[in-house]
């Protein structure tokens, strides 16, 4: 059964293969990352690291049983009480429910763990299954969302009150 585990340094090497793996499926809905991304991803994680211990994100990699990345799911941006939710999937378990069910897993960290009240999250007009994603799991439409949002692309921010359960 995949577990939800916060990020930590150990993950390093399994996260990197997860994005090196889909990094053409991802690229096909949201922006690719680029080359600098993968060549500095060293650098980029253990800065996420340090944004963790601040307080200031929370990031998190779906564990499979023989220790592969299944997807991430991070919130970041945290200001009073709201935070953005960005989220991946691998291509090999996607429309199978297990974004649905993580996103929802997520929410209820937010708000036990976190502290969170509010989240938002931004997904291209391509992107569809997002969208969906985001409507199972209690998200509701709240207006658009420019390409600064979501790296050159046009689509839609999403909300959901966690106090709403």
């Amino acid at each position: 059964m995949p577990e939800l585990q916060r990020l930590r340094a150990d993950h390093a090497p399994a996260v990197l293969a997860f994005e090196l793996a889909n990094r053409a499926y991802f690229a096909a809905s949201i922006s690719d990352r680029g080359d600098e991304f993968f060549d500095q991803f060293t650098d980029r994680h253990s800065a996420l690291l340090a944004e963790q211990e601040a307080g200031i994100g929370a990031f998190y990699v779906l564990v499979a049983e023989d220790g592969s990345v299944l997807g991430r799911f991070n919130l970041y941006r945290f200001e009073d009480g709201t935070a953005e939710l960005g989220y991946r999937v691998a291509q090999h378990v996607a429309g199978r429910g297990v974004a649905t069910a993580t996103v929802r897993e997520m929410c209820q960290l937010a708000a036990a763990r976190h502290g969170l009240r509010t989240l938002k999250a931004a997904t291209s007009r391509q992107n569809a299954a997002s969208r969906k994603v985001l409507a199972k799991a209690g998200f509701v439409p709240v207006g658009p969302a420019g390409p600064a949002d979501l790296g050159g692309k046009s689509g839609t921010w999403y909300q959901r009150n966690l106090a709403a359960g």
